[in-house]
């Protein structure tokens, strides 16, 4: 009887001795993983501006020259839209501009034409004004004079105003040159920044309308993360706050990042959260960018659809933990 007494306080000491532990355990992991005052922390994935390459004028797609996944430089060409049509229109805008000024050389050849016409008729005036005082014509002649000279002038200033105009049709013409010039050069489609191609949305031969999608280029140096936080916490963070991202794929890199952006109003959290209080709670949408200068060093690690977590300092005072430095 004392035996198995014996026995049974020792399998009950046994047990409390591994509860005790269990409840040890647990209890550090919940000290580890709890955040100071002053930090706070959202669930996220890893996003990245994209930008559409599209078609400033609709057209018929001559050649894509880059795939998903391929490395893009600023200003590089990606794409080519034919351009025949528009350069069968060049060449008869430019053949506008040389006949436009050969009408501009035989006006001013008119108006020269019409100068002397006028330097002639008012010298036959003035002989005709002397004849007439000395009564040696006729006020007829005087007269026919008279008009040949008034004449002369509203034919000089048509041909003047001839000239105005073929200037101004050169203008247009030169204008319109310059139009299908653009035209064409717009026709080349290319890259606005440096990033990396993550969609390609058409192929040769397709016929797009203006502002068709060709392709999507991802940014790798805009990469951010977008959080939640609760009214509370969203009103004590600052834009330009210190913040850090942790990559479930990657738990041990901790990722500098720094808070651009706090929504202006609140609205409901997403539905990716679970919980109902959470789901009823009002909360502020946070925009968390990573640093550039890590981007360049490890921007291959940071792949967007990721998720992870980011961790925002709230108080300028705050200290990160140690597993956040």
């Amino acid at each position: 009887m004392a035996s198995r007494l014996a026995k049974k306080w020792k399998t009950i000491a046994i047990v409390l001795t591994i509860a005790a532990i269990a409840i040890g355990f647990i209890l550090q992991i919940f000290q580890k993983s709890e955040l100071p005052l002053g930090i706070a922390s959202g669930n996220g994935r890893i996003e990245a501006v994209e930008v559409d390459i599209t078609t400033k004028f609709g057209g018929r797609l001559a050649t894509v020259l880059v795939h998903e996944g391929d490395a893009v430089e600023m200003n590089q060409a990606l794409a080519q839209i034919d351009t025949k049509e528009l350069d069968a229109q060049l060449r008869r805008a430019e053949a506008e501009v040389r006949r436009a000024r050969q009408e501009k050389n035989a006006a001013v050849a008119v108006i020269a034409q019409r100068k002397s016409e006028l330097s002639l008729a008012k010298k036959d005036l003035e002989r005709s004004k002397g004849l007439y005082e000395n009564d040696s014509i006729s006020l007829e002649q005087l007269q026919r004079d008279e008009t040949a000279v008034q004449t002369a002038k509203a034919t000089l200033a048509a041909a003047r105003a001839q000239l105005s105009s073929t200037e101004a049709a050169i203008e247009a013409a030169i204008a319109n040159t310059e139009l299908l010039k653009v035209q064409i050069e717009d026709s080349v489609l290319k890259a606005p920044i440096t990033g990396r191609v993550l969609y390609r949305l058409a192929e040769p031969g397709e016929v797009l309308s203006a502002g068709g999608k060709v392709l999507t280029v991802l940014d790798p140096l805009d990469v951010y993360m977008t959080i939640f936080l609760p009214t509370q916490q969203a009103a004590r963070l600052a834009v330009g706050a210190d913040a850090r991202v942790v990559l479930d794929g990657i738990p041990d890199m901790v990722i500098p990042a720094k808070v651009t952006f706090v929504a202006p109003r609140a609205q409901f959290t997403p539905k990716e959260v679970e919980t109902r209080t959470e789901r009823e709670k009002l909360m502020f949408r946070i925009k968390v960018k990573i640093q550039p200068e890590f981007l360049k060093k490890y921007g291959e690690l940071s792949k967007t659809g990721v998720p992870g977590e980011a961790y925002v300092r709230i108080g300028a005072g705050s200290e990160w933990p140690d597993q956040l430095r």
